[in-house]
């Protein structure tokens, strides 16, 4: 991997120069590591040829702490009658042209997401990545409902995007069940993490409050202070002075503790 720095904001009032810090993945074994350092996946600019990814308050469930809550109990209870299957299928072996797929996307895409943050170009070019590996395909009776676009190298998954039929929404809260179940997948095949992509704002609360085991790359480690973490989500959009490292009262025992 080769990873590298792009200059941001500069503000010589408080000394904070920013960089935006990437990832440029040079063969596929290295995923694990990848993850393991804070980056995801970035495919803002759909010229760029190779797989690169970003740094950033990356969230995991580290599943050796993982268990079910209340509130995955009483969303599996909800969902258990329409007996689902799932059915994990190498991307290699996934007709990506198949029209139940491609509908539910283009579907997905209209109602949930918005053109504006996911054209059909631009999914189109995130399937080609070989970094996504798997479709973890869900059906009811052979009629697809459901599917998640996912990493899966070594001991780590990635559950990367998750599209389904959004009539399910109305009764058996069904994006948080496919997540839930995704996991569960994890755990029951031996991995070490499950990643959930990025935890910044109130809007991503819904994955921390869910899940047992959790853990945010903070920048240095992955820390496992969820209290911080929600508090940090619920703050992201409030003005900043400066960076956290110069806000906090004792920096120097912060430098001891790294």
């Amino acid at each position: 991997m080769k990873i590298f720095f792009s200059e941001n904001r500069v503000d010589y009032s408080t000394y904070t120069f920013d960089y935006a810090i990437y990832c440029l993945k040079e063969s596929q074994s290295e995923l694990p590591e990848i993850y393991e350092k804070g980056f995801l996946p970035y495919t803002g600019n759909l010229s760029i040829e190779g797989d690169t990814f970003y740094l950033a308050r990356s969230l995991r469930v580290e599943l050796d702490r993982f268990e079910d809550t209340s509130e995955n109990r009483r969303v599996n209870r909800l969902v258990e009658p329409l007996n689902i299957q799932l059915e994990v299928i190498k991307k290699e072996n996934f007709d990506l042209n198949d029209a139940d797929f491609v509908g539910l996307s283009q579907e997905y895409i209209s109602q949930r997401i918005g053109d504006d943050n996911m054209s059909m170009e631009r999914w189109q070019y995130i399937l080609s990545r070989e970094t996504g590996t798997h479709i973890f395909r869900f059906c009811i009776d052979g009629k697809l409902i459901g599917f998640v676009f996912a990493v899966l190298e070594g001991d780590m998954l990635h559950y990367w995007f998750a599209f389904f039929d959004t009539e399910y929404m109305r009764t058996h809260s069904i994006g948080k069940w496919l997540m839930w179940r995704v996991i569960k997948w994890g755990k029951e095949n031996g991995l070490k993490h499950v990643y959930l992509g990025t935890a910044y704002k109130s809007s991503a609360l819904y994955k921390i409050r869910d899940h047992k085991g959790l853990a945010y790359f903070d920048g240095y480690r992955w820390n496992q202070d969820i209290e911080r973490l929600k508090n940090l989500c619920k703050n992201d959009l409030e003005p900043k002075t400066a960076d956290e490292f110069k806000t906090l009262d004792n920096q120097s025992e912060f430098l001891k503790q790294l």
